[in-house]
């Protein structure tokens, strides 16, 4: 894992954090959101809106049903930064 990858994954758990009261101890890149962090389909949309607004980019409705873990979105906003 590179070193943004874990400031990706801790800026995640911030968000996650704020709105969906989950510890940010407890988001790794393999947890599920569903699963593991309790997310719900209307808390995946508030999350890839804080995640739009922090990080500045656009998330389409496609790309946010094919995240499933943490890492998945951390390595999508990898390469939403790299295309940048």
């Amino acid at each position: 894992m590179h070193p943004t990858d874990t400031d990706l994954i801790s800026a995640l758990g911030e968000i996650l954090s704020d709105i969906a009261g989950v510890d940010p101890a407890q988001v790794t890149a393999d947890k599920v959101f569903a699963d593991d962090l309790d997310l719900d389909s209307l808390s995946m949309v508030e999350l890839a809106l804080a995640v739009e607004e922090r990080f500045d980019l656009r998330i389409p409705e496609e790309a946010v049903s094919q995240l499933v873990t943490v890492g998945d979105m951390a390595a999508y906003l990898e390469r939403a930064k790299a295309q940048a």
